[in-house]
């Protein structure tokens, strides 16, 4: 009998990486939580319904690429595909929204996707996410697009770039769309498969096709931006205004126009060209008539996602490696290894990552253990360390060593700690 392997389109987060999940989750956290965003947590199943209707029946996600199944009260249920008609879904259900004020809410988890696995797609995926809901000022607009653009740039990433674009109200989305009907039947033959079905069920989608020869055809095609209510062209100067108050930089993209029907106004990616056809790290925009689409009042809204699997994949080419330990602690002898076991806990205890070997093998292959480790600096207990009550500090890097006091360990904490900051800035 084989060995059972895990499906295709999904795969293991082994330790190795896991590192790299830890510190993205962290530095998100820390990011929205001095943002004042809150952690809101909705199941990985909702019914269908939710979807189609917040989503999006035309949308290549709801016809395409759903996990839906029956379960045994033939209710129709659906793995999210993603995770912001979810959460509009439980701030409808619990009221949110009588609390007044707006609702700035985050969230990490598992999406699913029946689409082709590739680098950066698979169809269990990660999402990070954050929702501002209840404000229809431009100021949100900016404020969710600096915190992702904060978020990214605290990861370490550099190579980045956005797309900025608006998408206008309903309204002006219909008047659009019939431009683009004109525009493109008369080259109908011409467009690949998929685009060809798009223009009649979803026609903006056509400007997102990969196709060179639709891509081509598409170069000409009407700007969305030249169809912009008063209103809408309003609201579009404004957040591009705040967003170079604050220094970022965009640049115009008229054929960005997202995945999902619930958007309106303001719409942005932020891209890598380093991930080939998978650029996108970060897309998002408003939403302000989804609340009201799912049985709420009417609410404006604004938000994002982050895809996990692209971003750290990222965060490897650009060797942003996750944080390692901080010390590596060998020992050999009965008394100097409970030393070491001891001396583990209080590093620890003063906030440092520390990696205690217990292999018990030669102090050349704890040394080789440690350099592989990627610890800052190795701790030495034998058995004249033990005896003495000292320790043997080793920093990797320089090779430079010297002996402390056991017992000196704690006041020493702030110097360690400095010395260990230094390091990883490179000082």
């Amino acid at each position: 009998m084989g060995a059972i392997q895990a499906l295709r389109g999904t795969r293991d987060i082994l330790p190795e990486e896991v590192g790299y999940w830890q510190r993205v989750e962290a530095t998100a956290r820390d990011i929205l939580g001095r943002s004042a965003y809150q952690e809101i947590r909705t199941p990985i199943f909702e019914q269908t319904d939710l979807f189609e209707r917040g989503i999006g029946e035309a949308t290549d996600v709801v016809g395409k690429e759903m996990y839906t199944f029956k379960d045994r009260g033939d209710r129709s249920l659906t793995l999210r595909p993603e995770n912001t008609a979810g959460v509009i879904r439980a701030f409808i259900e619990h009221h949110l929204h009588a609390q007044g004020g707006v609702q700035r809410l985050w969230y990490t988890g598992p999406m699913f996707r029946y689409e082709r696995p590739q680098a950066g797609r698979q169809r269990q995926f990660h999402q990070l996410g954050a929702e501002l809901v209840g404000s229809p000022d431009p100021r949100a607009d900016a404020e969710v697009i600096a915190i992702a653009t904060d978020l990214l740039q605290s990861l370490g990433l550099k190579t980045l770039r956005m797309d900025l674009n608006s998408v206008g109200t309903p309204a002006d989305r219909q008047t659009y769309r019939e431009a683009l009907v004109a525009y493109f039947t008369p080259h109908k033959a011409e467009l690949d498969a998929d685009s060809q079905d798009r223009l009649t069920r979803n026609p903006l989608r056509i400007l997102d096709s990969k196709d060179e020869r639709t891509q081509a055809i598409a170069q000409d095609a009407p700007s969305i931006l030249d169809y912009l209510s008063p209103d809408s062209q309003k609201h579009f100067d404004r957040v591009r205004q705040l967003l170079k108050d604050l220094g970022i930089s965009y640049q115009l993209n008229p054929r960005l126009v997202r995945g999902l029907d619930y958007y309106t106004h303001t719409a942005f990616e932020i891209i890598s060209d380093d991930l080939g056809a998978q650029s996108t790290v970060c897309g998002g925009g408003r939403y302000d008539g989804l609340v009201a689409e799912l049985g709420g009042p009417d609410t404006p809204a604004v938000g994002w996602a982050i895809g996990l699997e692209r971003l750290i994949l990222l965060l490897k080419q650009q060797s942003l490696a996750p944080a390692a330990v901080d010390f590596y602690l060998v020992s050999r002898g009965d008394r100097a290894e409970a030393q070491a076991l001891k001396l583990s806990q209080i590093l620890r205890q003063l906030g440092f990552a520390a990696e205690l070997d217990l292999s018990g093998s030669a102090f050349g292959k704890q040394f080789k253990r440690a350099d592989r480790s990627g610890a800052v600096a190795c701790l030495i207990l034998g058995d004249a360390e033990a005896e003495s009550e000292t320790v043997q500090i080793k920093w990797l890097k320089s090779g430079e060593q010297e002996a402390i006091a056991q017992a000196d360990l704690p006041a020493k904490a702030a110097d360690l700690r400095r010395r260990i900051t230094d390091f990883r800035e490179g000082v």
